[in-house]
């Protein structure tokens, strides 16, 4: 887990990215995606959307103002992306040290 803080609109937002966070982030993305893909779905999904954003801005703190609710989120986003990548990075280095192993056996 790991703390971000994020200025929105000049308002200093606090949230704690745990396990669910980046699971209701990364469904947040599939519903975008979803309703990209098939505008038309956009109304079946778009209530799940809310609630999915509602989810998310329940444990930023402090609560969440609407007015910046729609950057907030954007910034949730690239921070669950970024930790993502970045732990993706540490797992490749972890791996060519035993791939540089093997292949000298």
């Amino acid at each position: 887990m790991s703390s971000k803080e994020f200025d929105v609109n000049g308002t200093d937002y606090r949230i704690v990215l745990t396990e669910q966070v980046i699971s209701h982030v990364n469904n947040l993305k599939s519903l975008y995606n979803a309703a990209y893909e098939d505008p038309e779905s956009f109304d079946d999904v778009s209530a799940e959307i809310s609630s999915t954003i509602n989810e998310i801005a329940s444990v930023v703190e402090p609560q969440a103002e609407d007015s910046d609710l729609d950057g907030l989120i954007q910034e949730i986003i690239k921070a669950v992306e970024n930790k993502a990548a970045e732990i993706g990075k540490e797992l490749e280095e972890k791996e060519k040290p035993k791939k540089k192993s093997r292949s000298k056996k």
